[in-house]
Protein backbone atom coordinates (compact mmCIF):
# COMPACT_ATOMS: atom_id res chain seq x y z
CA UNK A 1 0.00 0.00 0.00
CA UNK A 2 2.94 2.39 0.80
CA UNK A 3 4.44 1.85 -2.29
CA UNK A 4 1.36 2.74 -4.30
CA UNK A 5 0.65 6.00 -2.68
CA UNK A 6 4.92 7.02 -2.95
CA UNK A 7 3.99 6.09 -6.64
CA UNK A 8 0.66 7.52 -7.05
CA UNK A 9 2.63 10.81 -5.35
CA UNK A 10 5.45 10.57 -7.68
CA UNK A 11 2.73 10.40 -10.67
CA UNK A 12 0.78 13.34 -9.30
CA UNK A 13 4.13 15.64 -8.66
CA UNK A 14 5.20 14.88 -12.35
CA UNK A 15 2.57 16.16 -14.10
CA UNK A 16 1.65 18.72 -11.93
CA UNK A 17 4.88 19.68 -12.52
CA UNK A 18 4.29 19.38 -16.51
CA UNK A 19 1.25 21.45 -16.53
CA UNK A 20 3.08 24.13 -14.43
CA UNK A 21 5.78 24.25 -17.37
CA UNK A 22 3.31 24.59 -19.53
CA UNK A 23 1.48 27.39 -18.22
CA UNK A 24 4.94 28.87 -17.67
CA UNK A 25 5.77 28.10 -21.54
CA UNK A 26 2.81 30.38 -22.47
CA UNK A 27 2.34 32.81 -20.33
CA UNK A 28 6.34 34.01 -21.63
CA UNK A 29 5.19 33.16 -25.25
CA UNK A 30 2.42 35.22 -24.65
CA UNK A 31 4.02 38.14 -23.03
CA UNK A 32 6.96 38.23 -25.96
CA UNK A 33 4.25 38.22 -28.44
CA UNK A 34 2.38 41.39 -27.20
CA UNK A 35 5.63 43.39 -25.70
CA UNK A 36 7.92 42.99 -28.53
CA UNK A 37 7.61 44.88 -31.42
CA UNK A 38 7.10 43.74 -34.90
CA UNK A 39 10.83 43.79 -36.86
CA UNK A 40 10.37 46.38 -39.49
CA UNK A 41 10.94 44.25 -42.50
CA UNK A 42 9.57 43.82 -45.82
CA UNK A 43 6.35 41.45 -45.71
CA UNK A 44 5.23 40.20 -49.14
CA UNK A 45 1.38 41.32 -50.21
CA UNK A 46 -0.97 39.08 -50.24
CA UNK A 47 -1.49 39.15 -53.87
CA UNK A 48 1.29 38.43 -55.88
CA UNK A 49 -0.50 39.31 -58.86
CA UNK A 50 -0.53 42.97 -58.10
CA UNK A 51 3.34 43.10 -56.90
CA UNK A 52 4.12 41.52 -59.93
CA UNK A 53 1.95 44.02 -62.48
CA UNK A 54 3.68 46.97 -59.88
CA UNK A 55 6.87 45.74 -60.62
CA UNK A 56 6.69 46.04 -64.73
CA UNK A 57 5.77 49.72 -63.70
CA UNK A 58 8.21 50.55 -61.83
CA UNK A 59 10.85 48.89 -64.42
CA UNK A 60 9.14 51.30 -66.79
CA UNK A 61 8.90 54.43 -64.83
CA UNK A 62 11.27 54.52 -61.65
CA UNK A 63 14.38 52.01 -62.41
CA UNK A 64 16.70 54.38 -63.86
CA UNK A 65 16.32 56.96 -60.92
CA UNK A 66 15.64 54.54 -57.91
CA UNK A 67 17.77 51.49 -59.26
CA UNK A 68 16.95 47.85 -59.69
CA UNK A 69 16.19 47.05 -56.01
CA UNK A 70 15.27 50.14 -54.91
CA UNK A 71 18.51 50.65 -53.94
CA UNK A 72 18.27 54.65 -55.12
CA UNK A 73 20.90 56.13 -57.83
CA UNK A 74 23.48 58.89 -57.07
CA UNK A 75 22.22 62.40 -58.52
CA UNK A 76 19.27 60.94 -59.69
CA UNK A 77 16.95 59.43 -57.13
CA UNK A 78 16.73 58.58 -53.68
CA UNK A 79 16.08 55.25 -51.84
CA UNK A 80 12.93 53.35 -51.47
CA UNK A 81 13.94 51.00 -48.88
CA UNK A 82 11.68 51.78 -46.03
CA UNK A 83 9.72 54.23 -47.11
CA UNK A 84 6.30 52.25 -47.68
CA UNK A 85 2.94 52.58 -49.69
CA UNK A 86 2.32 55.57 -48.11
CA UNK A 87 4.89 57.78 -49.31
CA UNK A 88 4.24 55.84 -53.48
CA UNK A 89 1.01 57.00 -53.05
CA UNK A 90 1.45 60.26 -51.88
CA UNK A 91 3.84 61.55 -54.56
CA UNK A 92 2.03 59.58 -57.48
CA UNK A 93 -1.48 60.73 -56.56
CA UNK A 94 -0.17 64.28 -56.45
CA UNK A 95 1.79 64.10 -59.98
CA UNK A 96 5.04 64.97 -58.10
CA UNK A 97 6.46 61.83 -59.42
CA UNK A 98 7.48 60.47 -61.97
CA UNK A 99 10.23 63.45 -62.39
CA UNK A 100 11.25 64.95 -65.03
CA UNK A 101 14.12 66.48 -62.89
CA UNK A 102 15.22 67.24 -59.89
CA UNK A 103 14.76 70.46 -58.02
CA UNK A 104 14.59 72.14 -54.96
CA UNK A 105 11.42 71.04 -54.60
CA UNK A 106 8.73 69.18 -56.83
CA UNK A 107 5.61 70.67 -57.38
CA UNK A 108 2.28 69.45 -57.69
CA UNK A 109 0.97 67.89 -61.42
CA UNK A 110 -2.10 65.82 -62.99
CA UNK A 111 -1.01 62.43 -61.85
CA UNK A 112 0.72 60.22 -64.88
CA UNK A 113 0.00 57.02 -63.24
CA UNK A 114 -3.84 55.76 -63.01
CA UNK A 115 -5.21 54.71 -59.83
CA UNK A 116 -5.09 51.01 -60.49
CA UNK A 117 -0.80 51.71 -61.35
CA UNK A 118 -0.57 53.72 -58.47
CA UNK A 119 -2.06 50.82 -56.24
CA UNK A 120 0.08 48.17 -57.88
CA UNK A 121 3.13 49.81 -57.87
CA UNK A 122 2.36 51.09 -54.23
CA UNK A 123 2.02 47.42 -53.40
CA UNK A 124 5.57 46.29 -54.75
CA UNK A 125 7.05 49.41 -52.98
CA UNK A 126 5.59 47.63 -49.74
CA UNK A 127 6.48 44.29 -50.27
CA UNK A 128 10.24 44.82 -50.79
CA UNK A 129 11.27 47.44 -49.11
CA UNK A 130 8.53 48.00 -46.26
CA UNK A 131 7.55 51.04 -44.59
CA UNK A 132 4.62 53.59 -43.57
CA UNK A 133 1.20 51.40 -45.08
CA UNK A 134 -1.57 52.78 -46.21
CA UNK A 135 -4.60 53.68 -44.02
CA UNK A 136 -7.84 51.22 -44.71
CA UNK A 137 -9.86 53.84 -44.54
CA UNK A 138 -10.95 56.23 -47.34
CA UNK A 139 -11.91 59.72 -48.22
CA UNK A 140 -14.46 61.30 -45.85
CA UNK A 141 -13.80 58.24 -43.21
CA UNK A 142 -10.78 59.51 -42.80
CA UNK A 143 -12.04 62.51 -41.44
CA UNK A 144 -11.84 63.09 -37.17
CA UNK A 145 -14.25 63.95 -34.90
CA UNK A 146 -13.00 66.27 -33.19
CA UNK A 147 -12.63 69.78 -35.24
CA UNK A 148 -11.31 71.68 -31.88
CA UNK A 149 -8.55 69.22 -30.67
CA UNK A 150 -7.87 69.15 -34.70
CA UNK A 151 -7.29 72.60 -34.90
CA UNK A 152 -5.18 72.83 -32.07
CA UNK A 153 -2.85 70.16 -33.43
CA UNK A 154 -2.54 71.70 -36.88
CA UNK A 155 -1.14 75.00 -35.23
CA UNK A 156 1.16 73.37 -32.67
CA UNK A 157 2.60 70.71 -35.37
CA UNK A 158 1.86 72.54 -39.29
CA UNK A 159 1.21 76.32 -38.97
CA UNK A 160 4.74 77.81 -38.79
CA UNK A 161 4.91 75.80 -42.57
CA UNK A 162 1.35 75.91 -43.97
CA UNK A 163 0.30 79.14 -42.04
CA UNK A 164 -2.77 78.95 -40.01
CA UNK A 165 -5.74 79.05 -42.81
CA UNK A 166 -3.64 75.97 -44.98
CA UNK A 167 -2.28 78.41 -47.51
CA UNK A 168 1.52 77.62 -47.77
CA UNK A 169 3.96 79.58 -47.81
CA UNK A 170 7.52 80.15 -48.84
CA UNK A 171 10.44 78.04 -46.55
CA UNK A 172 14.41 78.61 -47.29
CA UNK A 173 16.42 77.32 -50.48
CA UNK A 174 13.82 78.04 -53.05
CA UNK A 175 11.37 75.12 -50.89
CA UNK A 176 7.80 76.23 -50.16
CA UNK A 177 4.56 74.58 -48.04
CA UNK A 178 2.33 74.08 -50.71
CA UNK A 179 -1.03 75.60 -50.16
CA UNK A 180 -3.82 72.77 -49.04
CA UNK A 181 -6.51 73.87 -51.37
CA UNK A 182 -8.21 71.16 -53.43
CA UNK A 183 -6.06 68.31 -51.59
CA UNK A 184 -8.11 64.97 -50.59
CA UNK A 185 -7.93 63.45 -47.24
CA UNK A 186 -5.43 60.61 -48.33
CA UNK A 187 -3.64 62.77 -49.40
CA UNK A 188 -3.22 64.88 -46.09
CA UNK A 189 -3.28 61.20 -44.01
CA UNK A 190 -0.11 59.79 -46.37
CA UNK A 191 1.49 63.32 -46.16
CA UNK A 192 1.75 63.14 -42.36
CA UNK A 193 2.88 59.08 -42.43
CA UNK A 194 6.19 59.91 -44.81
CA UNK A 195 6.75 63.78 -44.35
CA UNK A 196 7.46 64.21 -47.96
CA UNK A 197 10.42 66.62 -49.29
CA UNK A 198 10.74 69.18 -46.19
CA UNK A 199 7.59 68.32 -43.90
CA UNK A 200 8.65 65.99 -40.81
CA UNK A 201 6.91 62.31 -40.71
CA UNK A 202 4.80 61.99 -37.67
CA UNK A 203 5.19 58.74 -36.58
CA UNK A 204 1.99 57.41 -34.16
CA UNK A 205 4.22 58.35 -31.10
CA UNK A 206 3.77 62.14 -32.05
CA UNK A 207 0.53 62.13 -33.76
CA UNK A 208 -1.56 59.07 -33.08
CA UNK A 209 -4.06 58.15 -35.86
CA UNK A 210 -6.91 59.73 -34.63
CA UNK A 211 -5.04 62.76 -33.92
CA UNK A 212 -3.96 62.59 -37.44
CA UNK A 213 -7.42 62.29 -38.79
CA UNK A 214 -8.52 65.28 -36.73
CA UNK A 215 -6.23 67.54 -38.47
CA UNK A 216 -7.66 65.80 -41.84
CA UNK A 217 -11.07 67.14 -40.60
CA UNK A 218 -9.88 70.57 -39.95
CA UNK A 219 -7.55 71.42 -42.79
CA UNK A 220 -11.10 70.23 -44.84
CA UNK A 221 -13.45 72.62 -42.69
CA UNK A 222 -10.87 75.40 -43.11
CA UNK A 223 -9.94 74.71 -47.24
CA UNK A 224 -13.32 74.24 -47.83
CA UNK A 225 -14.72 77.34 -47.39
CA UNK A 226 -16.95 76.13 -44.36
CA UNK A 227 -14.84 77.40 -41.11
CA UNK A 228 -15.96 81.37 -41.78
CA UNK A 229 -17.75 82.86 -39.14
CA UNK A 230 -16.33 86.13 -38.64
CA UNK A 231 -17.12 86.81 -42.59
CA UNK A 232 -15.26 87.37 -45.69
CA UNK A 233 -11.85 84.80 -45.42
CA UNK A 234 -10.00 87.36 -47.49
CA UNK A 235 -8.09 84.82 -48.62
CA UNK A 236 -7.25 83.15 -45.55
CA UNK A 237 -4.03 84.58 -45.24
CA UNK A 238 -4.56 86.12 -41.69
CA UNK A 239 -3.57 89.54 -40.96
CA UNK A 240 -1.78 90.55 -44.32
CA UNK A 241 -4.76 91.18 -46.37
CA UNK A 242 -7.10 93.20 -43.39
CA UNK A 243 -3.74 95.12 -42.44
CA UNK A 244 -3.93 96.41 -46.11
CA UNK A 245 -7.83 97.24 -46.26
CA UNK A 246 -7.41 99.20 -43.03
CA UNK A 247 -4.56 101.18 -44.66
CA UNK A 248 -6.26 101.87 -47.86
CA UNK A 249 -9.34 103.03 -45.89
CA UNK A 250 -7.41 104.85 -43.39
CA UNK A 251 -5.54 106.57 -45.87
CA UNK A 252 -8.84 107.34 -47.87
CA UNK A 253 -10.43 108.80 -44.49
CA UNK A 254 -7.24 111.10 -44.14
CA UNK A 255 -7.02 112.29 -47.66
CA UNK A 256 -10.75 112.93 -47.66
CA UNK A 257 -10.90 115.09 -44.45
CA UNK A 258 -7.65 116.77 -45.54
CA UNK A 259 -9.46 118.12 -48.88
CA UNK A 260 -12.57 119.09 -46.78
CA UNK A 261 -10.40 121.29 -44.62
CA UNK A 262 -8.91 122.35 -47.20
CA UNK A 263 -12.08 122.95 -48.82
CA UNK A 264 -13.41 125.14 -45.87
CA UNK A 265 -10.06 127.68 -45.80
Amino acid sequence: MMKKRRASTKFRRRVSGLLALAVALVGVGTLYSVLVPEPQTAQAQDDPIMVRQGEQIYNNTCISCHGQNLEGVKDRGPSLIGIGEASVYFQTSTGRMPAASMSAQLSEKPPVLTPEEIEQISAYVQANGGGAELPEERGTDLRGDDLARGGQLFRLNCASCHNFTGRGGALSSGKFAPALDDVTEEEIYTAMLSGPQSMPRFSERQLSPTEKKDIVAYVKSVTDGNNNPGGSPLGGLGPQPEGLIAFIVGMAALVGVTLWIGAKQ
